[in-house]
């Protein structure tokens, strides 16, 4: 087993368990959190895919380095701003939970006004 073939494998991981705590979270911290682990797990696959292509002898192929460089920018400055949303709307409506399983009831105005 050579460091490609290990490197996908916790690539094909951390897209699993990213994808897993995603869908099964109701909590919006960890629904980030999996999401987070979900990029983590594509971009150590782009990275996978650009050193297979150098070890077959191809040459260095510089695209998904600059993919990569430039997803963890964008995802960190999407992390920040998921999470400062977050905080916000906790400060505004106390803890908050997705899916609580209870629907509001007939009468009441969705938008509280």
């Amino acid at each position: 087993m050579n460091a490609v073939t290990v490197f996908g494998i916790f690539a094909a991981v951390a897209v699993g368990l990213g994808l897993y705590g995603l869908i099964t979270n109701p909590e919006p911290l960890r629904k980030i959190i999996g999401f987070n682990l979900l990029g983590s797990g594509v971009f150590l696959l782009f990275g996978v895919v650009g050193r297979r292509g150098a070890a077959a002898g191809i040459g260095n192929d510089p695209v998904p380095q600059a993919l990569v460089i430039t997803g963890v920018v964008v995802a960190f400055s999407a992390t920040a701003l998921a999470i400062a949303l977050l905080m916000r709307l906790h400060q505004k409506g106390g803890p908050t939970t997705l899916g609580n399983g209870s629907p509001p009831s007939a009468g009441s105005d969705p938008l509280g006004s």
